[in-house]
């Protein structure tokens, strides 16, 4: 084979369509290492900086927040960005760039959000905004289909998904929604099957904001967005009222709107069939999903190793399926590290919930939490087939301009409602290193001076021991 250049270290794999050798390939691949170790390199730096940023705002403008959302997000987004290399080159920088604009965006949350309790007052203004931005994908020169699915939109040279921002928006409206009317939702009205539902005066709004947008989005064929809204409406609701009956509503209208919609939509017994039995048609519609399924078992315990995998088979593997390409080269503890690190997001979501002092700063966290941990749950369970495939982007990991950037807002809300939750608990900042190693020096001094110039090393010791 070829010799490769001393500098090029990370080799990322990248076979012709038919796996044989051709003259063009050896020569091909070595440019491709080289692109790839310069990505690679380019991101560490850039993104570096950015995330120092990120921590010095966030330690300037809410310093007594929860560390851990903001570090975990970081791992995350370093290792999706590191595949998307491995498997697009192409779409490197672009990822990088989109980032940037989320830290940005984290960043400017942090210092126009003063006070999470404040957005309350502006819930019609988050109503109306989600409502046009779903509907954003149906008009017609701004919003366009692709990959089978209306949720895209353009703006000149800018296309994003409005349905990502609308998961904002809708969240602060039910948190501020349900807080003013939580007694009057929680008080029996009319006993439907044996369940005391809320009169509709108080509770139509809120429904009215579920129904619209279930619809918009089974009319744009986004069925994971419309699980994901159910979902979020389903529990923020159970949340403020305390009643579980609302759960075992909410089961029951699930399970009405998914046999309506399989009879209703060609799409949804596609996904439902191929969900049963990819096998069937595993050339067709099913050929995506069993792909992921042989990366997943030919990565076994420990992977094949970073680039030493062909993830490349799956269709859209940088994006939907990323989870299969870290599942087939980094194996099941690479998997299982990726899947607890949204287990230590949704953990903190729920700790800054339970911590908060206001019943809307419980809700939106809750409300955020829910949208982060749901849409991991929808896109992993369906490329392992736990549930039907519904086509959302893994938080974080996958590539995509619109998710990232908006899940930086939600980490910045999140940072936001812990800050205020955990100063008005009177608790102190964590301490850096400098202040520690300032803090250490005091002690050793004090103690020095107390036993008469060193005369007391023990009770030194015994001191700076307990300090560390």
């Amino acid at each position: 084979g070829p010799v490769r250049p001393s500098s090029c270290r990370f080799a990322p794999r990248q076979p012709s369509s038919d796996d044989r050798p051709s003259a063009s390939f050896p020569a091909r691949r070595t440019r491709d290492r080289c692109d790839g170790v310069h990505d690679v390199r380019a991101f560490v730096a850039v993104i570096g900086a950015l995330l120092i940023s990120a921590h010095i705002a966030t330690r300037r403008l809410a310093k007594f927040a929860d560390a851990t959302i903001l570090s975990v997000a970081a791992v995350l987004n370093g290792i999706g960005y590191v595949f998307i290399v491995r498997l697009r080159p192409d779409l490197a920088n672009k990822q990088a760039a989109w980032t940037a604009v989320g830290i940005a965006c984290y960043i400017a949350t942090l210092i126009v959000v003063r006070e999470a309790k404040r957005l309350q007052y502006s819930r019609y203004t988050f109503f109306f905004a989600g409502i046009a931005l779903l509907l954003a994908p149906l008009i017609p020169g701004i919003g366009y289909e692709r990959n089978g699915s209306r949720i895209w939109a353009r703006l000149g040279p800018i296309t994003f998904q409005p349905g990502e921002v609308a998961k904002l928006t809708l969240a602060l409206f039910f948190a501020s929604y349900l807080v003013e009317k939580r007694e009057l939702l929680a008080v029996a009205g009319r006993k439907v099957f044996g369940i005391h539902i809320p009169e509709f005066r108080h509770l139509g709004p809120i429904v009215l904001a579920w129904g619209f947008s279930i619809a918009v989005m089974v009319a744009e064929k986004d069925l994971g967005s419309s699980l994901l809204f159910f979902t979020l409406f389903v529990v923020m609701l159970w949340v403020a009222t305390g009643r579980t009956a609302f759960l075992g509503l909410g089961l029951v209208l699930f399970g009405a709107g998914a046999t309506t919609s399989y009879h209703l939509f060609g799409h949804v017994r596609t996904r439902v069939s191929t969900w049963l039995d990819p096998w069937i048609n595993a050339s067709g519609s099913g050929y995506q999903l069993v792909q992921s399924l042989f990366a997943f078992g030919s990565g076994g315990l420990a992977g094949a190793g970073l680039a030493q995998g062909r993830p490349g088979r799956i269709p859209a593997a940088y994006n939907d399926f990323i989870i299969a390409a870290i599942g087939e080269e980094l194996g099941l503890f690479g998997t299982t590290a990726v899947l607890l690190c949204f287990l230590l997001l949704v953990g903190a979501g729920l700790r800054i919930a339970l911590r908060a002092d206001t019943a809307f700063d419980k809700l939106l966290a809750v409300g955020l939490t829910t949208i982060l941990g749901m849409q991991t749950f929808i896109i992993v369970g369906g490329v392992t087939r736990v549930v039907p495939l519904t086509g959302v982007t893994l938080p974080f990991v996958s590539y995509g301009g619109s998710s990232l950037v908006v899940n930086y807002v939600l980490l910045a809300l999140l940072a936001r409602i812990s800050h205020d939750a955990n100063a008005r608990l009177g608790e102190s900042a964590p301490l850096t290193w400098w202040q520690r190693r300032k803090a250490k020096r005091a002690v050793k001094v004090a103690v020095i001076d107390d036993a008469g110039h060193g005369s007391g090393n023990d009770d030194e010791t015994r001191i700076l021991g307990g300090s560390a």
